[in-house]
This record gives structure tokens, sequence and C-alpha cells, in this order.
């Protein structure tokens, strides 16, 4: 996952002015926009913005929101208090994103976009101006957003941080040169390639730094040729060549050697040596014309076909493709190794001759952040550096300096364990998000804006408190913080609190409470408030733990900091494993477990899919090629009682606009179906096919189905307007005829589940998956709704439905990656009742989780620890969660001893009715 910065500087112009608004007064929605109940549009649990003190926020000092209509909110008005952290909370769509980012960050963006000439505006990605009547007091802005993505083998923690660049400039104009290499030294006397490097030499990502023999990844791939043939008893057409690909284009391949007078009836070992040899391994690709054997019922016409031998197959496949599958089937071809030229370390010879305080750069990126920062301090006092002529030693000084600050941002938000070397694809959510953000704390901005998107997520308790010093300091230095989120921790430490609701979708868009945190308790109709401590209620879960049905156990873990690892895992029953960020969670379950289960399941030669993408879709990148990426499992016990594997996380579940719940869900499938029934589609002969919009048949012509059409602007942001034709129904005229219940597919697509819900209740299977995203708290979802623009949380969800409604296929693991990262309290209390459901059924479930009440409603914990990086990647506790509380010693256990003494002393019980209007 990663996320993206995107800032808005110098919003100094308001656009409109706003109605004068006493700050007692300062949040309320218009007199025509209704509470989900009926009763007055007042908002506050009194009406008024409570708490509200003019000698604190000042006349001055607010952002001022008029007519806020994005999305779900309801002609929304409400006072935003600068130079605070304001924690903007409610459930899953309830509108906190619509007013923190779609609107109050969006007008800031587009008010810098109006300074900007009109030519660099062309190039800018400028979006839509938010559906707002005016905003007052708004500040230049800066975003930070969660976007998922794989991140590719090339993107480090140093990338990402901006460490390398710092780092690459220190080696190249600080470095120790070899004699006949340095500055002085050459003075015009020596070779022209021989000159000091530039700091792109110091880049594995560079022509001019990457290792020549493995093009700057560190490992070499060589295929074994051996391995190309199954059975070389079996003749080329029966099947004797394993590394083809299969289907058409194997046959193709088959075909064209038989042109080219090879004898593919024969036993491939009868070949002749030669020709075997050149077959399997020829790097020429001629072509040649092909007239393929007449079948029934096919028409077969002469072709032209070109040659590839299994050899460049395989290369070609493992350099290219981004299906896991195929690049999991040519990897079993080859043999992985480090490279013998480079070592490992990916730079040219000429880069790793350079050194600093006697290391070369590779030493220094392959440092954990704590040691590379303590190594840059005794680099100012070395021997080597004291040796520089004065302009590079005062230059040493100048990098080393900004190097330490910004290496001491990364440190003060626990990152200190990581090396700038670490590919980002390998660290969690969490960790990428702070990476993002220690850029910000030492930027130096003053006055700005920052809109973070539940910067908490996928953050251990303890993390949690460096983040929240990190905010403060974002504050202190001038700025305003504004936070969408949902942890009780977070929400407790901000300055000010804006919670949304009270449900979601249509049932939300309304402020119900705006003012200091500590007065959210007294808001009745908050569901925010019922979860604040020390009233916490308890989570779904057993009566008493589970008895295990046996055990999954793992001997012999070794990957990134976990070495020689063991731990146990209980069937039939619900794993919470725990540790602080960086403890080693994510590579025990999501590498290990998962690596284990499936080579297990693969035993019988079968190639297994890649980890990092279950459901062998388009994952964007290649291989990590890292060494320390690298996670192996000596023995596995117990492996023989997992029957299925399903791997749950928070990756899109859509990379096109046209991907969309319906579709994902299988749910579009019964529609199409239903509306092919009817008597007029019948009568019109229109098939389930007619009702997909990516049909050429069904959709409109106009705007092909995805109901919108772009409007270029040329200087102005291009829009995005209903398409003239079909006016976003997506379908042609005839297709839209079909109705049924009075309602077209068109009409049914428009629906949120709840509404669908009730529309199809009779209809199945629709009507199991409708149950099941409205039960897990996905009602305001509406169908249609592109992929592209669900959350993390939102598509993990999805994807766990879409397992569910299937029928039982025997012991099912289930792994799922911080299930209740980015969720509402109120919406993790749903989804964990689906989780325990799952195991009443007989399956077992192990979670990577920070979340107190999801732990201590699991069977067993695993804690990992006690800190991060080289200084975890033990189990330092396990147990009943109880059992972890009275007796462990590590971050978990303290924090969950401090969750359940504040239940126990509340005697709180989980609310019958935690999400109104769902």
């Amino acid at each position: 996952m990663t996320n993206r910065v995107t800032r808005s500087p110098a919003v100094g112009v308001e656009r409109r002015a706003g109605p004068a608004t006493l700050p007692g007064m300062a949040a309320h929605a218009q007199p025509d926009a209704e509470a989900a109940d009926g009763s007055s549009a007042e908002v506050g649990h009194d009406g008024s913005t409570p708490g509200h003190d003019e000698s604190t926020v000042g006349h001055d000092g607010l952002i001022k929101v008029r007519g806020a209509t994005e999305h779900n909110l309801r002609r929304l008005d409400v006072d935003l208090p600068r130079d605070r952290v304001v924690a903007f909370t409610g459930v899953s769509g309830s509108g906190k994103s619509s007013l923190a980012f779609a609107t109050v960050y969006a007008e800031a963006q587009h008010r810098y976009l109006e300074s900007v000439a009109p030519y660099a505006r062309r190039l800018i990605d400028q979006g839509t101006a938010p559906k707002v009547g005016s905003i007052t007091g708004l500040p230049p802005a800066v975003a930070l957003r969660q976007q998922h993505s794989s991140g590719s083998s090339r993107s480090t923690v140093g990338t990402v941080s901006r460490v390398s660049n710092l780092l690459r400039m220190l080696y190249s104009r600080a470095g120790s040169y070899p004699p006949g290499r340095t500055p002085e030294e050459l003075a015009g006397t020596f070779p022209r390639d021989a000159a000091p490097l530039d700091s792109d030499a110091f880049s594995p990502n560079t022509a001019a730094g990457a290792c020549p023999s493995c093009a700057g990844l560190g490992r070499l791939h060589t295929v074994v040729v051996d391995r190309l043939v199954g059975d070389d008893s079996l003749s080329i057409r029966d099947g004797a060549i394993a590394a083809w690909p299969g289907a058409w284009q194997g046959k193709n391949y088959r075909d064209i050697l038989a042109e080219l007078g090879v004898d593919i009836d024969a036993p491939f070992r009868t070949l002749p040596a030669a020709s075997r040899e050149w077959l399997l391994t020829t790097e020429e690709q001629p072509t040649v014309t092909v007239h393929p054997v007449r079948e029934a019922h096919r028409i077969t016409r002469p072709y032209k076909g070109t040659y590839q031998s299994p050899r460049s197959w395989v290369l070609h496949t493992f350099a290219t493709t981004k299906a896991a599958h195929l690049r999991a089937k040519a990897a079993s071809f080859m043999t992985e190794e480090t490279c013998p030229a480079c070592h490992g370390k990916r730079l040219n010879a000429r880069a790793l001759e350079v050194t600093v305080a006697g290391r070369d750069i590779a030493a220094a990126t392959a440092m954990p952040l704590t040691r590379l920062a303590a190594f840059l301090r005794s680099a100012r006092t070395h021997p080597d550096t004291a040796a520089l002529p004065p302009e590079r030693r005062q230059a040493a000084r100048t990098l080393i300096t900004g190097l330490g600050e910004q290496l001491d941002a990364l440190i003060g938000l626990g990152l200190g364990y990581l090396a700038t070397a670490r590919t980002t694809a390998s660290l969690s959510a969490g960790e990428l998000r702070r990476l993002h953000l220690a850029t910000q704390l030492r930027s130096g901005l003053f006055g700005v804006l920052y809109v973070l998107d539940e910067p908490s997520a996928g953050l251990h308790a303890a993390d949690t408190e460096l983040l929240l010093t990190a905010l403060r300091r974002l504050k202190g230095a001038g700025n305003s913080v504004f936070v969408v989120e949902h942890n009780a921790q977070v929400l407790g430490a901000a300055d000010w609190v804006v919670d949304l609701g009270p449900g979601a979708g249509r049932h939300g868009g309304q402020v119900l409470f705006n003012g200091p945190a500590g007065q959210l308790r007294q808001v009745p109709e908050s569901v925010t408030a019922r979860y604040l401590p020390p009233s916490t209620p308890v989570a779904p879960g057993p009566d008493r733990p589970r008895t295990p049905r046996g055990w999954l156990r793992l001997t012999g873990v070794t990957g990134h900091n976990l070495h020689e690892l063991s731990a146990g895992f209980p069937l039939g029953a619900l794993t919470a494993v725990t540790g602080v960020s960086g403890s080693g969670k994510s590579t025990l379950v999501g590498r290990a477990l998962a690596g284990a289960v499936r080579a297990h399941q693969h035993a019988d030669g079968e190639p297994p899919p890649l980890p990092d993408d279950e459901d062998g879709e388009e994952d964007g990148g290649a291989p990590a090629a890292d060494p320390a990426d690298r996670v192996t499992v000596r023995s596995g016990e117990g492996l023989q009682h997992i029957d299925r594997l399903v791997v749950v996380d928070q990756k899109p579940i859509g990379r096109t606009p046209r991907s969309n719940l319906a579709t994902y869900t299988g749910l579009f499938d019964s529609v199409r179906k239903l509306f092919a029934a009817q008597p007029e589609a019948r009568r019109l002969g229109h098939t389930a096919s007619r009702f997909s919009f990516n049909v050429a048949q069904g959709r409109c012509p106009n705007c092909l189905g995805d109901g919108v059409v772009s409007v270029e602007l040329l200087f102005l942001p291009t829009e995005a307007a209903p398409c003239p034709v079909c006016h976003g129904a997506r379908y042609n005229p005839e297709t839209l005829t079909v109705r049924y219940r009075d309602r077209s597919v068109a009409d049914v697509l428009a629906m949120s589940v709840e509404e669908a819900r009730e529309f199809l209740h009779e209809v199945q299977p629709a009507a199991r998956i409708l149950d099941l995203l409205a039960d897990i708290g996905l009602g305001y979802l509406t169908l249609g709704q592109s992929a592209t623009t669900l959350s993390g949380g939102e598509a993990q969800r999805i994807k766990l439905v879409s397992e569910l409604h299937r029928a039982p296929r025997g012991h099912t693991l289930y792994l799922l990656d911080e299930p209740t990262s980015g969720l509402h309290p109120a919406d993790v209390d749903l989804l964990l009742g689906q989780l325990q459901r799952l195991v009443d059924a007989g399956n077992t479930l192990v979670l990577v989780e920070h979340d107190l009440r999801t732990i201590a409603a699991a069977d067993w914990v695993i804690d990992l620890g006690p800190g991060a990086g080289d200084e975890g990647g033990r189990v330092i506790a396990e147990g009943h969660p109880r059992d972890l509380a009275g007796q462990g010693a590590g971050p978990t256990a303290h924090h969950l001893r401090r969750h359940l003494d504040a239940r126990s002393g509340a005697g709180s019980h989980a609310p019958s009715d935690a999400r109104p209007g769902t």
C-alpha cells in the first residue's frame, strides 16, 4: 500500500464570503436538512457547538464551510478551528472523507490551481471543484492519502523517504576515492572515464550505477534446461515440453516445429541431440507459414507463425508478465542466485570503490536507520573525512547534517529498524504511511493545513503514541492538522472532534458534534461516543475460548527479522498475531504461514501462486530481488488438515472504473440472468450478456457503457459529465425497455446495497450476497460504484463477502492482514461477527491485528517483539488474551491489560444496535 502526498500551496484567496457565524453556532445543517429520525436538523447534542470557547479559537481562527453537498453531505455548514489537531470521525460512509478531503482539501487545491499559469495547469491532474457554497479562512493544504499499490522491487525505504538522494550525494561529493580517482589527483591527466562519479552512479536504478551483470537487481535468474522437458518419453505433440504455455500458444509452437521439419510425434529422447538443444535453447525466432490440421466445425487457414524456444519463453515471461500464475510457472524452470559480480550489492565496481568512513554505499544502505544515524555521526570525525580538502570536508558536514535531520524524523516515528535498502513492497501499510509523514515533519512549512487519512491505521498502540507526538510537532510548528480517524487513542488526544452520522450513506452526512474531544461522550446520538473509554463495549466473541481441533506448527522460520522462529496456530479457532510495527507479524503470517500451506498444497510439483497475489491478478511489479526479502520455513506440522487457503488483504478489488461492487462479488451475474428471463427480453431474443455494460450490443454507443463522458476544457479541469445520450444509464434504449418490477438494469445498478436487498430479496444468490454485504456494514455502497473509489477496508470486506457466499469446501484457513484497519468500532463489531461465524463453521482464522477489542475477542494470541527490527522477531508471549494480559511483559500485554481493566471497571456490554439507519 502506498500513500500519495499532494499539496496545494498558496491558497490565500477566498472564493466567496459566507454568512456571519458566531463561534457558539459553529455547526448546523440547513433548515431543510432533516435528521435521520425526522427531528430538527440542528446538530450538536444541544443544537450548538459544545464547549466552543471564543478565547481559544478567536474570530479569525476558523475555516467556515457553508452548503457542502459533496457525496452524502446534507447541505452542511460547519466551522473548523485552525492551528489545532481536528479529528473527523463517524461510522464508515458517514461523510468524514467527503468533508475533510472531497470538500475542504479539494477546495484548497482548486484555489491553488486557479493561481497556476494556464499552460502549467494542463500538466496537473486537477480533479473537479467540490460541491460547496463557500469556504472562508482556508489556508494552503497538504494531503496524505491512503493509496494501495504493490510497489516495485526498485522502490525502497531510501527512495520514498529521500534519504537515498542525500546519501548518494554524500558519496559523490565527500567520498574517499581510490588513489588516482580523487578530483585533485585527476587534474586532467587520467582517462575521462576515471572522473569523479556523479550521484547517479551510486544508484542501482540508473545505467551509470547498476551492476551490468544483474541490471541492478542483485540476483541472477538462470534457466535450467533439464527442467524444460517434463517427460522425455513423450512426444512433443503429447506434451513432452513442460515449459511451453498451454492452450493455443503451445499448439502453435508445436505446429511451427512440424513445419520446420522436426518430428513432433517421436519420443523426445529419440530426437538428435543437436535438434533437442536447438529447439529448447535457441534465441533464433524463425517465422514460417503454418498449415493447421482442419478441425470439425472450425475454419482453419494458413498463418504466419514465429517460433520461440522454451528457454526464451521462460525468460521473457518471467521478466515481463504481470500475471502471478505465469510468473510462478516461469520461475519453476529457473534457479536464483546472488549475482557473482556485485555479490548482491546491485552496484557496479566503480561505485563500490568509493567509501565514507571506510564503508561503501551498499554497506550504508543495508544498515537499520538507527545504526546509519550513528555511523554518520562518527563519519564527521573519521580520519578519512578529516583528510578531505576543505571544500569537500564542508560538503560532508552539510550533507551529514541534512541526513541526520531526515533520519531523526524517521526514527522519531518508530521506523529506526528499517534499512534504506528495504523494498517498499515488503512494508506494511502503517510503515509506508509513516514514511511519507516523516517527509512532512522536516519540511519546515508554516501556516499549512495538513489533511491525513487515518494515520493510525495499522499501528500498534505503542506506535500510535509516536504518531501523536509527530502530529503535535506539526501543530507546534504553526500548522493545522485535520485527521480522518476512528482510533479512540487519537480521538482522545485531539484538540477538536467533528463527529458525522448518525449512520452511513443516506443515513449520514450530518454533523452530530463539533467541539472539544472530552465532550463527545455527552452526545446520545453519536455511535462513536458509545465506544470511547472507559465504556468500551465487548466485541463479538465466544463465551469461552474454543478448544483447538489440532495445531498447525511452523519451525525454523527465517526471513527479515525472524530467525529460526517457531510458532503454533490452533485449528478451528481465531488467532490474533500481535506486536509493534516491524516486529515480524506480516512476515510470519503473510509470507511464512501462507507460503508453507501453498507449498504443501502444491507438493505434486505444480508451482504455487505467488504470495503477493492470491487471485492471480495483475500485481504491477516483478518479484522482489532483494535477498533480505526471502522467507524460508524449515518444517511444518498439521498442514495436511488444511483443504483451502484464502488470503484476504486490502489491495484494490479492481484496476479500472468498469470494475464495481456488483461485478466483483458475482451479484451482477444474477441480475443479468434475472433480466434475461423477463418476457420482454425473451421476445426480443436478449441473453444475459445483453445486460452487461461491457458488451457492445447492450451498452450505450456514445459513452461505451461508462455512463459519463470526459469534457476537455483545455485550461480548466477535465469534467466528467453524464452522457448526453444515455444520461448516465450506461445502456442503449432497447436494453432499458426490459423491466423487472418496473425497474431497469440501470436502476438496479444505481441502488444502494440496502435498497437492492429489499428489491431483490426473492432472487438467489443475489439476496444472499446482499444480506452479507449489509451484515458486514456495507449497506451504504451502491451496486454500480466503481471499485477504484473503494477504501482498503471496504475492498477487504467485499473480498470476504465474495468468499462467504460460496458453498463450504472443506477446512479453510483464512489469513487476514489487519482486517479492522480503517474501520469504525461499530463496523469492527459487524466484521468480527462474520469472522466468528466462519470459525464456528469449523474453519481456522489467523489475523494480523492491532485493535485491542478484536485481540480480546480472539481464542489465541501470538505476540511478537518485544521491539521492531532486530529488537523483535521473537514470540514473547502466547495464550488466551486474558492470560497474555495478566502474565505478558511486552507492549501488547501492557495495552491489553489497560483495555481489559477499563472494560471490567465499566461493566460494559456490546450495544444491541451499533449502527443506526442500517
